[in-house]
């Protein structure tokens, strides 16, 4: 095997492939980034056996061949060189020489036999939509996904396909989040649980433009293709809770509040309450007013903010981070929350679209 490339596009490309290197060291060929050179293409590819990535840039490739390399150090070296082009060449020792400028330095290569083979998936189940909105929907709910290991099946979260629509749900037993996206194309009906990590690795991957993400689904495999890049991952295998049961349909106050400032009053008021162990903050919601008051030994915060009110009083409490994450997700200058009484799920919604809801369950008040 023997190339040039950009070094600058080497250095990209395994950036992005290094998401999928074991985070602990199980088997040490899985340590590896595989280089295969065919064609005008350099492809990088690694995985930890659950999650991988592949790359795909161009090159001027002299001699055709595959290897193997350690990935964390090739990554290390590559990113240390400024050079703009830089040589890839196997030597007759199993060993990988690296020429740039007037210098080169040597890898000793790994045992690519015993690497696994790349998935194979049949491209006929799956579903097209924007990059940016695939990036979008994983923004809105995966933090509100279960960190739980004895709950494996919420560590992740729901995409369900019903023909033109992708409705995407987290929720950790505290709260739930839920996203809604149009598809241009009938799509069927598919539904899977995608793992926590490999939707934070594929949204850092995905684009803000206009570009298609193509994503595929096998038994227990999901395949998402984009340009240049193909991400893979293994599907939780288990029944998700019903969501649809736990979202509440009829509410007795209904508040619409400024997001800017109620967050900016959130975050002043849940200032002592953070080392506490729920984070408590109160809302009195009375009039046109909301009343957000944080306590601890240290003392207390009041903030009111303005509001318009539908419906009954209400005195109810809420851990601050949580309902600090749903503001944070949402870029709507206006949100609306409906409630039913202190002790029942809260409901955030945009005023300006019905993509997307969250749901907060409150903290239950000492008399």
């Amino acid at each position: 095997m023997k190339l040039i490339c950009d070094g600058l596009e080497l250095s990209d490309a395994i950036g992005k492939v290094s998401k999928a290197l074991p985070q602990r060291v199980v088997n040490p060929v899985l340590e590896g980034i595989k280089i295969t050179a065919e064609g005008e293409t350099l492809t990088l590819y690694a995985t930890d056996s659950e999650f991988s990535v592949e790359r795909k840039i161009n090159a001027e490739i002299i001699e055709e061949g595959e290897i193997l390399v350690p990935g964390r150090i090739f990554s290390d070296y590559i990113k240390k060189l400024t050079d703009e082009q830089i040589e890839l060449s196997e030597t007759e020792k199993n060993r990988l020489r690296i020429r740039y400028n007037e210098s080169e330095g040597y890898l000793q290569c790994l045992d690519k036999d015993d690497y696994p083979d790349k998935a194979d998936i049949n491209r006929e189940k799956g579903f097209h939509i924007l990059e940016s909105e695939l990036k979008d929907v994983i923004n809105k709910t995966l933090f509100s996904a279960s960190t739980d290991d004895s709950r494996q099946i919420l560590k992740g979260c729901l995409f369900e396909i019903d023909e033109y629509t992708l409705t995407v749900v987290a929720l950790d037993g505290y709260r739930l989040a839920l996203a809604k996206k149009a598809l241009e194309q009938k799509s069927g009906r598919m539904s899977v649980v995608i793992p926590s990590r490999a939707l934070n690795e594929l949204s850092k991957l995905l684009g803000d433009g206009d570009k298609i993400a193509r994503l595929f689904v096998e038994e227990n495999l999901l395949v998402v293709e984009m340009e240049n890049t193909t991400v893979s991952t293994r599907l939780l295998v288990g029944e998700y809770i019903n969501y649809r049961q736990i979202i509440p349909e009829e509410f007795t106050t209904n508040v619409i509040i400024n997001k800017q400032q109620f967050e900016a009053a959130l975050d002043r008021a849940s200032l002592l309450s953070r080392g506490e162990k729920n984070n408590l903050v109160k809302f009195e919601i009375k009039e046109n007013i909301v009343c957000i008051t944080g306590n601890s030994e240290l003392g207390n915060i009041k903030e009111n903010v303005s509001i318009s009110l539908k419906g009954k009083d209400l005195n109810i409490a809420f851990n601050a981070k949580y309902i600090s994450d749903c503001l944070r997700a949402m870029d709507n200058d206006f949100v609306k929350m409906n409630f039913t009484s202190s002790v029942a799920p809260c409901i955030i919604t945009p005023c300006e679209t019905d993509e997307y809801l969250y749901l907060v369950l409150p903290v239950r008040m000492v008399s």
